[in-house]
């Protein structure tokens, strides 16, 4: 697809002017959006009135009413995110907040302040906060990392197979996450309901999300401090000491936001996954039959079900134009995967399968990109897996349709999932997940033989006829003793693979 020209408009082109309503212009018919409070309980459907009302950019209004532009578009969402000659992460140059309409108690504030992170910065400082965050996410061992969600998926599991129900949102998908993100981190001792439950009240946006904002604060200053008296092998220690010289500042705010970036994208794309497998037949059979494997599923959930549905915020370096607005120097900007995701240029057919692309936003794009996408994908990949090889069984305990999401501007979050199943065993946090146990092997395996084979059950009297489950069938003759075994011919040369395939072959043939 080739995207619409995005050009500087410094001409007085009347087409260009803000519509009427739009940040510009204050509240009118067709006009901004309130994305908070009554009637924004359905951000999907508010983004697709919007799209049609305004194409592929529109104004909306923030909480307290502040105004800002939402992109929709694929192509305008790549543009901003990949143009930082024209839009900037840096809130300071965002004009409502240069002019005091945003105050410093805005819910919202915890994602818009400016703060000395990578994703706020430019140039040569974003080259070097950048830089520290990706050298430390280099020594991150992958395979180690894998074996960690492996132990803490099962864990979890432990504390519900048991009971033959759970609800997979807030005693899997909230927790997993979180779990193996204090590991990364180096923080383990941290995990538990009280760090997740700050997550998620800070996330939403609610009157107490300032004040859990400072309870994580305080986790990763304690650990910056610990970590910079005694260093060990973790993502913190790296990060403390790579050669950009962070301070403790710097290392604080940039461990939130990997921590909470990663916590709540994961938590999201799990529970959306798993969604899908236990709702969507054909979703499920394709995984059973092996025409889709676990990863290509949650890639197929990043296009449906981003994690993050819009992002606070990019800002307007100077005056120009996106998707046939002007937007003026100074107007903030909401990147927007979920919409964008379902632009009808990009998707007109919502249903056609988008397995092995990779083009959705839902790790944004350009300079801040997100650098942690790997350990979200590997989290999703091998927790779905590991759940469905202990809970084959799994199936959804209400209907589809009474499943409910909270919605805020940043996420769409699965309030619940319940499921039901059989009841299975604990099992070791350090073996592998299995579904059954091993059957124990049989001493001598005797094909074709006419007795019974050694140590093999006596045939009950009343046995069931073939085809006929639970149907009483003829009884069973008498077994007879088994005829005395002929010595054993002399061992022969072992048959060659090739050979055996041949007599295989002429049998089936009947030769």
């Amino acid at each position: 697809m080739t995207p619409e020209p995005h050009s500087l408009t410094g001409t007085d082109d009347s087409t260009l002017d803000p519509p009427p309503g739009c940040p510009a212009h204050g509240l009118g018919p067709g006009g901004p959006a309130r994305l908070y409070g009554p009637g924004a309980d359905d951000l999907e459907g508010l983004y697709e009135k919007l799209r049609e009302e305004h194409g592929p950019v529109a104004p909306v209004l923030l909480h307290d009413d502040v105004p800002m532009w939402v992109v929709l578009g694929h192509a305008e969402n790549l543009h901003m995110v990949r143009t930082p000659s024209q839009y900037t992460r840096d809130s300071r140059i965002w004009t409502p907040l240069l002019e005091g309409v945003v105050k410093p108690d805005h819910p919202l504030m915890p994602h818009i302040a400016w703060q000395p992170i990578c994703s706020h910065a430019e140039g040569d400082e974003h080259l070097r906060l950048r830089g520290a965050v990706t050298g430390a996410m280099s020594t991150i061992d992958h395979r180690g990392i894998r074996r960690h969600i492996g132990r803490h998926t099962q864990r979890l599991v432990n504390a519900f197979c048991e009971k033959g129900r759970a609800d997979l949102v807030s005693q899997f998908a909230e927790h997993l996450p979180m779990a193996v993100m204090c590991e990364i981190l180096g923080m383990p001792e941290e995990y538990g309901d009280r760090i997740v439950q700050a997550a998620r009240d800070m996330l939403k946006g609610t009157e107490t999300a300032i004040a859990s904002n400072e309870y994580i604060m305080g986790c990763l200053m304690r650990l910056t401090a610990r970590r910079r008296a005694q260093p060990e092998e973790d993502f913190t220690s790296h990060l403390v000491n790579h050669p950009a010289r962070l301070t403790d500042d710097e290392i604080g705010q940039h461990l939130r936001v990997v921590l909470i970036a990663a916590y709540e994208a994961t938590a999201n794309l799990l529970a959306n996954a798993l969604r899908m497998v236990l709702t969507e037949p054909g979703f499920r059979a394709q995984l059973n039959g092996g025409q889709m494997t676990v990863p290509e599923a949650v890639e197929q959930s990043l296009w449906d079900e981003p994690p993050f549905s819009a992002v606070l915020g990019y800002f307007a370096k100077q005056d120009t134009e996106l998707g046939g607005h002007r937007i003026r120097k100074g107007d903030g900007l909401l990147f927007a995967p979920a919409p964008g995701n379902i632009d009808p240029r990009v998707r007109p057919d919502l249903s056609a399968n988008m397995q092995g692309n990779r083009s959705h936003l839902a790790f944004g794009g350009g300079p801040h990109e997100c650098p942690g996408q790997d350990i979200g994908r590997a989290i999703a990949d091998v927790g779905v897996d590991a759940l469905l090889s202990r809970l084959p069984d799994v199936q959804l305990d209400c209907d589809e349709d009474d499943l409910r999401w909270r919605e805020s501007i940043s996420s769409r979050h699965l309030v619940e999932l319940p499921v039901r199943f059989g009841p299975k065993p604990q099992q070791d946090v350090r073996s592998k997940p299995s579904h059954a146990p091993i059957p124990p092997q049989r001493a001598t395996w005797q094909v074709g033989t006419t007795g019974p084979a050694p140590d093999a059950p006596t045939v009950p009297a009343q046995a069931t006829a073939p085809g006929h489950l639970g149907t009483p069938g003829p009884a069973a003759p008498e077994p007879r003793p088994a005829a005395p075994r002929p010595a054993e011919p002399a061992p022969q040369p072992a048959s060659r693979p090739r050979d055996v395939w041949q007599r295989l072959r002429r049998w089936w043939r009947g030769h």
